[in-house]
């Protein structure tokens, strides 16, 4: 019997100026364009995760600040689901020594014109969705997000 488990990742929307925080990467050799984003580790927040995603992919500090919204999809391609946590906050204190995960090839500051242009090279429907929902105004508190660290006293 296959049991069947969505793969949780989060991502980040984090603007300035009017510009994205996005990722340019290499997937298949083909280049694609997504938010800071990633896969839920074990033992480990989701907030957590979004922060070290963020750093290990772009070299910049993620503040997180709001939950932008919980995204459901189904790549037909692979054949998996997605439950993706988008966050939405600021960056500071790039590191312009670190090195950016393997794949990655640039972090880029985009225009939401220049994302759109993009379309076609983005990672998947979540991303421009995402942004979409933030310039919107979706916000939920963090608060709303709640990690159980211990197993039950049975």
């Amino acid at each position: 019997m296959l049991v069947w488990k969505p793969r949780v990742t989060v991502a980040v929307v984090a603007e300035r100026q009017e510009r994205f925080l996005m990722v340019e990467e290499m997937i298949g050799g083909a280049t694609r364009f997504n938010q800071p984003a990633g896969h839920l580790e074990d033992h480990e927040s989701l907030v957590a995760a979004a922060v070290r995603e963020c750093r290990e992919e772009t070299a910049w500090q993620f503040q997180p600040r709001s939950l932008v919204g919980i995204y459901r999809w189904r790549s037909q391609r692979k054949q998996d689901t997605f439950l993706r946590f988008t966050f939405c906050g600021t960056c500071s204190n790039e590191d312009k020594q670190q090195a950016l995960d393997t794949g990655i090839v640039a972090a880029h500051w985009l225009t939401l014109e220049e994302i759109r242009a993009r379309k076609d090279q983005l990672r998947s429907p979540m991303v421009l969705k995402s942004i979409e929902d933030y310039l919107d105004g979706k916000r939920y508190p963090l608060e709303l997000l709640t990690d159980m660290n211990q197993d039950p006293v049975s």
